[in-house]
């Protein structure tokens, strides 16, 4: 597998280009402890950061023990709205390695079409991805599932086999070891180097190196 070029860089969106998984586990925490769920940080980091919605909604049905009612997230979606609003950062340096990359670059995330756009927006980084963006919702199953990653590639026009998935979190880095593609798994954010190394994977915890790492500067 990596005696081929790069030829599509794909990335996932939070906690790889806006660094949203802090803001996220920190309102996560509130939001279920008021729901009967209380979680550990360490607990939110390791269960929910890049996690499908069946899973993370399952952990806490279950720690709750009882189900979640229909339309439960409404009442709290202004909280995390304000708190992206106020303090949403893109990752540091990620605009430069955007810039250094030679060759097209996507993004594929769990998250909703709708969310990805808002987050973007907020960091200034909607303009580089218009026309690029793939989310879980296009396809049968997200990550870990590789569906979505085999999708933009196909889309782009790239066989996986020449894409360069980055990912900061293991769902992520199985879906790009499943689809084929070699993942670059990022440690600058909550996730430790030991979840994410393994076979295909290479680690790093400076956004700056990747252009490097995949060899497309």
């Amino acid at each position: 597998m990596t005696s081929h070029p790069v030829e599509l860089v794909i990335f996932d969106c939070d906690g790889v280009l806006v660094d949203s998984e802090r803001l996220y586990c920190r309102v996560d925490r509130e939001v279920f402890a008021e729901l009967g769920a209380e979680f550990t940080e360490a607990e939110l980091v390791e269960h929910f950061v890049g996690s499908p919605v069946e899973v993370w909604t399952a952990l806490v049905e279950e720690r709750r023990g009882r189900p979640l009612e229909p339309g439960w997230q409404e009442p709290y979606r202004v909280r995390y709205e304000t708190v992206l609003d106020a303090e949403l950062t893109a990752v540091e340096g990620v605009a430069e390695v955007l810039d250094a990359l030679a060759v097209p670059y996507c993004l594929a995330s769990n998250g909703s079409h709708a969310e990805i756009r808002r987050n973007l927006t907020r960091t200034g980084l909607l303009d580089r991805f218009e026309g690029r963006v793939f989310s879980a919702r296009d396809v049968a199953r997200g990550k870990p599932a590789p569906d979505l990653f085999v999708h933009a590639a196909a889309t782009m026009g790239v066989p996986p086999e020449r894409c360069a998935v980055v990912e900061d979190s293991p769902y992520g880095v199985r879906a790009a070891r499943a689809a084929g593609m070699r993942a670059f798994g990022y440690t600058g954010g909550l996730t430790s180097a030991a979840r994410l190394e393994g076979p295909g994977t290479v680690v790093f915890d400076d956004m700056r190196r990747l252009p490097g790492l995949i060899g497309v500067s």
